[in-house]
């Protein structure tokens, strides 16, 4: 009795290794703050794989070398009939198998013949030295429920583990699934289990942030860990919950701080004054996330708006770019790739910056009064400091922003660069000061 006694407590032991062990591996995926591109603000819920690699041809030529390394399939892959500036919720022809998992509609996505899935595009992205993510709704679809079909490997069906309570209201596709019930786990099991086969490195799940959904969050984080493949999990969209800032980040690689971010300048100043309270939470695999980067050519097919260039002016593009760095947020670029110009390129490829974004620690708000805004952060190996000085102000004046050098930890005269101009900028000593117009900023590097 007492041998069986000691072999249960060894594998209780091994279990419980193995499940600190995945909670812990999981970060190393994305040790620096991800970075790519999204299908979303381009080409809503009806992105085409011709798209899909027409954009990752141009980021392996020219943006992979700065690091820009992820493409992404947005929302609702698996609808044969979906339409630009919002959803077709009234006569989706969807795409599904017999264990009520979602496939790639083929009409957009020919190379899924034959039961390939995502199998196809995948390895197209990965010769590139890419990798490859999609778009998932959290829950169990609605049509699997009404058919009663089968949970793979159990005996369970997709009735048995929904619920109505708690439905997404913008998009009815799928029904919560209860994380209590039998068959919950094994669900996100046999997707998870499906993805990984594609060879998916990267899953963006929405619907999980607001309200929170603790129990599907904690389901498919499980679900991910059990496949063995390492894919980066994107909690999505909408105002994650401060008071739940400790359990997301044991659980997803990123988390989403806001609704979605369009080009206009309300959506930005509303960004940077929700994300202040999470910069204690920016560690290496785990990341507050900004949404992603509405710039460029946007809305080809989009949700709001007809085919445009961002709407932000170049100042506002700066002040969101230099935001996102700082923050050290994942940077998702939205705008259709080939299409860059020459201003937005500057802006994705800035090495002075991006070399902030990647390495830099201890980001702060040293002040935010809603006009005034002063962001730092620290690179622990050169010994470099950061300051990013924004006038989020609409009054028409200019405004003078001052930070100490003292409260930098900076006794003496430094050397100051602007790292978006590389130019260097002269100092007393003591404290940098700099009149900056309504809607713009500066980011200085600091030796």
């Amino acid at each position: 009795m007492k041998r069986i006694t000691l072999v249960l407590l060894l594998l209780c032991s091994m279990f419980t290794i193995d499940q600190t062990y995945a909670q812990q591996n999981f970060k190393n995926w994305a040790k620096t703050p991800p970075m790519g591109w999204n299908s979303w603000d381009c080409y809503g819920s009806s992105v085409t794989e011709a798209e899909v690699k027409a954009n990752a041809d141009y980021m392996a030529s020219n943006l992979k070398p700065f690091g820009w390394e992820y493409i992404v399939v947005d929302i609702r892959w698996f609808v044969e009939n979906d339409k630009a500036g919002g959803y077709n919720q009234t006569d989706p022809k969807y795409v599904i198998d017999k264990f009520g998992r979602y496939l790639p509609a083929l009409n957009r996505f020919p190379s899924a013949a034959d039961g390939q899935g995502f199998k196809n595009l995948a390895k197209y992205i990965h010769a590139k030295g890419l990798k490859f993510g999609i778009h998932i709704m959290r829950g169990i679809p609605t049509l699997a429920v009404k058919e009663k079909m089968p949970i793979m490997g159990t005996k369970y069906t997709a009735d048995q583990i929904y619920s109505t309570d708690l439905q997404c209201k913008w998009l009815t596709d799928n029904y919560t699934i209860d994380a209590t019930k039998p068959g919950a786990q094994e669900y996100y099991d046999s997707i998870m289990k499906l993805y990984a086969s594609w060879g998916v490195d990267f899953i963006k799940v929405d619907d999980l942030s607001r309200p929170y959904h603790q129990g599907e969050i904690e389901l498919i984080r499980k679900a991910i860990d059990k496949t063995g493949r390492p894919i980066v999990l994107s909690t999505s969209p909408g105002e994650t919950p401060i008071e739940k800032a400790e359990h997301v980040q044991q659980h997803a690689n990123m988390w989403r701080m806001v609704d979605d971010v369009w080009d206009t300048w309300p959506h930005i100043t509303h960004l940077i004054n929700v994300a202040q309270p999470w910069a204690p939470y920016i560690k290496p695999g785990t990341w507050p996330d900004c949404d992603m980067i509405p710039l460029g050519r946007i809305s080809i097919r989009g949700e709001r708006g007809g085919d445009r260039a961002s709407r932000l002016t170049k100042d506002e593009q700066q002040v969101l770019m230099t935001f996102f760095t700082i923050f050290r947020s994942p940077l998702m670029f939205g705008g259709d790739m080939p299409s860059l110009d020459p201003f937005t390129t500057s802006l994705l490829t800035n090495k002075a910056v991006l070399k902030m974004h990647r390495e830099s620690t201890d980001v702060k708000f040293l002040f935010n009064d809603r006009k005034k805004v002063a962001v730092t952060s620290t690179n622990a190996k050169t010994g470099q400091h950061y300051l990013a000085l924004f006038n989020l102000s609409d009054e028409p004046d200019p405004k003078e922003i001052s930070v100490k050098l003292s409260d930098l930890g900076i006794n003496k005269v430094p050397k100051v660069t602007n790292s978006w101009t590389g130019k260097v900028v002269q100092n007393d000593g003591k404290q940098i000061t700099v009149n900056l117009k309504p809607h713009s900023c500066v980011l200085y590097e600091i030796k």
